[in-house]
């Protein structure tokens, strides 16, 4: 009977193996597989060992998309977790009408970031614009902001329009986990005279370590392979200043057909994105983990 379950339970478990190495082991295998090679995209591939890391390594543009995305990522972070966290605990109630509030903030969530990042191209225009249209009728500003022309602006720009983008994500998974809390703790901390505050401190917030955990991980990760925004909204620009280290791979995989060099940046980057996973993981683990 046991080797009957057994047996079973591997046809179960078949779908998802074949599943896995179709989608992410082969195609894994044959990234390392071209980052050895100098591969065109038309032409002939030859061997050329770690030819495509050591030019890696000397690839300043590499660096500063590196630079650049890391940064993007630490601005990003911050904002969509404390709106988040604010959000989900206004939702986390038993109010008539409060499924109302919690699809309008999720709704964003549901738009493609491509069409998202149209829209706000839209709205930041600096000729028909919404932004410019109303700070110039309020007398905020004397003339159109070019808001996409300059380092700092196109980053709090695009940084404004992902966090409209992703905080509805963010705040799913923290009121799911606010909402598996159980209320009988609520009840006893009342009871014990705990007010507002120190139940979200010594309740709520240690409680949701885990789930903060999962949406950081999710949350960094989205963040360090940003491509849609930065190619839509900016274009790589002002001067190569808002160049991701998705927007490189991209480049040099279908623009300059650098297919080896490519998968060599995409390998390192998978390296980074594990290693920060690892990190914040083992940051945030509980007391009885790891």
């Amino acid at each position: 009977m046991v080797e009957r379950r057994q047996k079973t339970g591997i046809w179960y478990v078949l779908p998802a193996v074949l599943f896995t190495m179709a989608f992410f082991i082969l195609p894994l295998f044959m990234t390392v597989w071209m980052s050895l090679h100098d591969w065109p995209l038309i032409g002939t591939r030859a061997f050329s060992g770690l030819q495509n890391y050591v030019t890696m390594a000397n690839d300043a543009q590499f660096w500063r998309a590196l630079w650049f995305t890391t940064l993007y990522t630490l601005l990003v972070t911050p904002p969509i977790f404390i709106l988040a966290f604010i959000l989900a605990l206004l939702v986390n109630q038993s109010l008539h009408g409060i499924s109302l509030f919690r699809t309008a903030y999720f709704l964003p969530v549901v738009i493609g970031l491509g069409t998202s990042s149209l829209l706000w191209v839209w709205l930041l225009n600096d000729r028909v614009g919404v932004f410019n249209g109303v700070l110039l009728w309020l007398g905020v500003i004397d003339k159109p902001i070019v808001w996409l022309g300059e380092l700092r602006l196109a980053l709090s720009s695009i940084v404004v329009s992902v966090v409209w983008k992703t905080v509805g994500f963010t705040m799913i998974l923290l009121l799911t986990g606010m909402q598996a809390i159980s209320d009988e703790l609520y009840h006893a901390a009342m009871v014990d005279g705990a007010g507002y505050w120190a139940r979200l401190r010594f309740i709520t917030a240690p409680l949701l370590r885990r789930t903060f955990a999962l949406a950081l991980v999710l949350s960094v990760i989205g963040s360090y392979l940003a491509f849609d925004q930065f190619f839509i909204m900016t274009r790589g620009g002002p001067q190569n200043q808002t160049i991701t280290v998705v927007y490189w791979i991209v480049n040099n995989s279908f623009t300059y057909f650098k297919m080896g060099y490519g998968a060599a940046l995409s390998l390192v980057l998978l390296v980074i994105l594990l290693a920060l996973s690892m990190l914040q993981l083992w940051v945030l683990r509980g007391d009885n983990e790891f």
